[in-house]
């Protein structure tokens, strides 16, 4: 795996985890109509799904699973 590709997963991981995080932030603050609370939720959802989505984006490229091994790159 090139360095290229971890920089990659870790950009993809970042940004999706920003968006994902502010959702929920603001989810968090409309239904308790509280903004402490929507911060809290959200600080700890940033946290944890980040760590959670890198190795889950790391097992999924391992993984052959559904692709065609006749298209894919030697590593």
């Amino acid at each position: 795996m090139t360095n290229q590709s971890r920089k990659r997963h870790l950009a993809k991981t970042i940004t999706w985890r920003i968006t994902a995080t502010l959702t929920t932030f603001l989810l968090t603050w409309f239904i308790s109509d509280d903004i402490k609370i929507g911060i809290a939720v959200g600080s700890w959802e940033f946290g944890i799904k980040m760590a959670l989505y890198y190795f889950h984006e790391r097992i999924w490229y391992s993984s052959n699973f559904g692709l065609d091994k006749s298209k894919r790159k030697s590593q």
